[in-house]
C-alpha cells in the first residue's frame, strides 16, 4: 500500500488554513504549482475530494475535515520520535520557534537569544510577533513551538505557565509641566492619549484600567507599535500608558518622563505549549532561558 506523504499533508494543513493556494505556497517556500499537485496526489492517494471552493473562498470538504483532525496528531507522533532520536546526538542542534508580542520581543528576549546563540551556535531560535488570538492559534496548529504572551491565555490542549508580572506606567514628554501629582485615571482623562491599537491585549487592560474609575478613553492616537508610542509621546503628541519593561533601560527613557499609576495596574506574562509538545534538546534550552526571567 502507497504511504501518505507528509509533505502533502503539510501542503494540504497550509492551503486550508492560509486560505488560498498562492498564500501555503509562500509559507512552504514552494511554487503555487508544487502545492497544487501535492493536493491533487493526496485527493489521487485517498480517492476522495479534500477541498472546495465557496466563491472565491477555499474550505475543506467533510472528508478534509477529518482529515486535518488527524494531521495534528500525526505531527505529533512524528515529533515523538525525532525526539527519542534526538537522544542519541550529540549537543543541541535544530530550530525552535517562539510567538510573542512586540513589546517582550524588543524588550524581553534580545540577552535570552544572544545567550542561546553563544551557547548553542547549532541551535536555531526563530521569533515572530503577532497578536494573542493569532500566536495561539499558531500555537495550537503546532506551526509555533511556544508562546510568551499576556495572560490570561486559553484554547484547546494548550498548557499555560505564569512567568512574571511587568507593572505599567504612564509616560510624559520630558518637555510637559507640570505633570499630576498621582496619576489616577481621573487626572488623565482631559489629556491627549496615544494608545495601543484596539483589541490588543495590552489596550484591554488599559481600557479595563479607565473602566474600573467609571471612565472611557478616547485616544487621539492608535498605534501597534511601542516605539512608535513613545516616540509620539517624546514628540509632545501626548501621553501614554506602557509597560515598563519597554522604559526600564535609561535610553529606552529618552525625551521621556515615567510615573507610576494609581491605583498600579499590573500584566502576567506567561509560556504557552502544546499539552502534547514533545520536548526536545532544543526546546529545553529555551524554556530553561525563559526562566531566567521569572522573579
Amino acid at each position: 500500500m502507497q504511504r501518505l506523504n507528509l509533505n502533502h499533508l503539510h501542503s494540504f494543513a497550509h492551503v486550508i488554513h492560509h486560505g488560498s493556494f498562492s498564500a501555503a505556497a509562500q509559507r512552504l517556500g514552494l511554487t503555487q504549482p508544487a502545492v497544487s499537485l501535492h493536493i491533487r496526489l493526496l485527493e489521487e492517494r485517498l480517492n476522495l475530494r479534500l477541498i472546495e471552493r465557496v466563491g472565491k473562498r477555499i474550505k475543506p470538504t467533510p472528508a478534509g475535515s477529518t482529515l486535518l483532525e488527524h494531521i495534528g496528531r500525526i505531527d505529533a507522533v512524528v515529533e515523538d520520535a525525532l525526539l527519542d532520536l534526538s537522544s542519541h546526538a550529540q549537543g543541541v542542534a535544530g530550530r525552535v520557534a517562539i510567538g510573542t508580542g512586540a513589546t517582550a520581543c524588543i524588550h524581553l528576549l534580545p540577552p535570552i537569544l544572544q545567550t542561546l546563540r553563544r551557547q548553542f551556535p547549532a541551535l536555531d531560535v526563530r521569533v515572530s510577533t503577532g497578536n494573542t488570538d493569532g500566536i495561539l492559534r499558531a500555537v495550537e496548529e503546532n506551526r509555533l513551538d511556544l508562546a510568551l504572551v499576556t495572560l490570561p491565555a486559553s484554547g484547546r490542549s494548550l498548557s499555560v505557565t505564569p512567568l512574571l508580572d511587568d507593572e505599567f506606567v504612564a509616560i510624559f514628554s520630558a518637555e510637559q509641566h507640570p505633570l499630576p501629582a498621582d496619576v489616577t485615571a481621573g487626572s488623565l482623562l482631559d489629556l491627549p492619549l496615544v494608545v495601543f491599537e484596539a483589541a490588543s491585549s495590552t489596550r484591554l487592560l488599559i481600557d479595563e484600567w479607565f473602566l474600573q474609575a467609571g471612565l472611557r478613553i478616547k485616544p487621539v492616537m492608535e498605534l501597534g507599535s511601542i516605539e512608535a508610542i513613545k516616540e509620539m509621546v517624546a514628540a509632545g503628541l501626548g501621553y501614554s500608558i506602557v509597560p515598563r519593561m519597554s522604559v526600564a533601560a535609561p535610553h529606552h527613557q529618552r525625551g521621556l518622563q515615567v510615573q507610576a499609576l494609581t491605583p498600579p495596574l499590573n500584566r502576567t506574562l506567561g509560556i504557552v505549549l502544546r499539552q502534547d509538545k514533545p520536548v526536545n534538546k532544543g526546546l529545553r534550552q529555551v524554556l530553561d532561558a525563559l526562566q531566567t526571567l521569572a522573579p
